[in-house]
């Protein structure tokens, strides 16, 4: 007897340590390089303008005067001279040149362009960009832009008709723009460095904190739920970029707030696993009204004096569907009240209105979210 009691046990002992070791497996942690980036290392936006030439009839006509003025300044600058309400500006399209200039990118290294007619071109299919220089918001020159323009698209027109594919009046550049100057990025200049959640949250930068003094020592501090400032430790002075790439190598598990996002226009739900519901009851029921209009012919008797009515019954049905209830305790969450109104035949709009019903009514503990 005392050996089948050791026996059960154990078999309870084993039962719990199988539950613990599911719950800890369900747990996602992820690296501190996907929540979070480090301060100063970001990109910056570049604009010019320019003009596309090459083009077979589909630029600006006469009247886009940008172009008549610029094609006219180009050609000064080139020694020729001539009017330029003479022009004749079809072959041309002045665009506005965009890019992005990656983080410690160096005199050289080329980038993607972005072009964008703004005046009346039809399209700037084929053509080819004229050097433009690329400034950044403080005015100064970091990057120019020359090379033919890919639309990935096609207009064609014909007899009044015609078609096309995509936006004919956007093209791209692949690596057609030049760096003529570096950004220079300060990173751990003063002997420190700081990360920046993705996120801000109170809870994840603690355990950001807590994982970077647990590997390192205590050098980490966290002056708000956005921002972590870190101490480079003496040994890795001469290292910052080895320094970086263990601290983003880091696991800790990120923590966020309830919510619950809807899509009125679809019917999707989307909700995170730590959303909490009260003890609700819930009535799900619809109401129909038939109205139906019948025509109804009485003749008089043979021979007699009588004449033919016609007349009009108007029938109204109203029926209401059984209303189907279900209770929810306070331990279910939203997965448990979306499958109860599933099973009970609830559309998905249904589903969206009952759980703004919830919210208002102060049983939904999360964001609700309607896009």
């Amino acid at each position: 007897m005392q050996k089948k009691i050791a026996t059960i046990a154990l078999l309870v002992i084993l039962c719990f340590m199988t539950t613990t070791v599911f719950a800890a497996s369900t747990t996602v942690s992820t690296r501190i390089k996907d929540i979070a980036k480090v301060q100063g290392v970001r990109s910056n936006q570049l604009i010019g303008y320019g003009l596309v030439v090459g083009l077979a009839g589909t630029g600006d006509s006469n009247k886009t005067l940008e172009t008549l003025q610029s094609v006219g300044n180009m050609l000064k600058a080139f020694g020729v001279s001539i009017d330029s309400s003479q022009l004749k500006t079809k072959n041309v399209a002045a665009v506005m040149v965009t890019a992005n200039l990656p983080a410690f990118a160096r005199p050289g290294d080329t980038i993607d362009l972005t072009i964008s007619s703004m005046g009346d071109a039809k399209s700037i299919q084929g053509g080819t960009l004229l050097q433009t220089p690329l400034k950044a918001a403080n005015g100064q020159v970091y990057a120019v832009g020359q090379g033919a323009v890919s639309t990935g698209g096609f207009a064609t027109s014909s007899g009044g008709g015609g078609t096309s594919k995509n936006f004919t009046t956007v093209g791209l550049s692949p690596n057609g723009g030049i760096v003529e100057r570096d950004v220079e990025a300060k990173l751990g200049s003063d002997g420190t460095i700081s990360l920046s959640l993705a996120k801000p949250d109170f809870t994840t930068a603690a355990r950001i904190t807590n994982a970077i003094n647990s590997r390192f020592g205590n050098i980490a501090g966290a002056n708000n739920p956005g921002t972590v400032k870190i101490t480079v430790p003496y040994m890795y002075q001469n290292n910052l970029i080895g320094f970086v790439a263990e601290l983003e190598d880091l696991y800790v598990t990120p923590d966020s707030i309830a919510k619950v996002v809807v899509n009125e226009r679809t019917g999707t739900i989307v909700m995170g696993g730590n959303v909490a519901v009260d003890e609700v009851a819930i009535a799900q029921g619809g109401l129909n009204v038939n109205i139906v209009k019948t025509t109804s012919v009485n003749q008089p008797q043979p021979f007699s004096l009588g004449e033919t009515i016609v007349s009009k019954d108007t029938d109204v049905q109203v029926t209401e569907d059984k209303a189907h209830t279900i209770v929810l305790s306070a331990t279910a969450n939203v997965s448990d009240v979306v499958g109860a109104l599933n099973a009970i035949g609830a559309t998905p709009r249904d589903i969206i209105s009952i759980l703004q019903a919830m919210k208002a009514a102060g049983a939904l503990h999360a964001d609700l979210e309607i896009i």
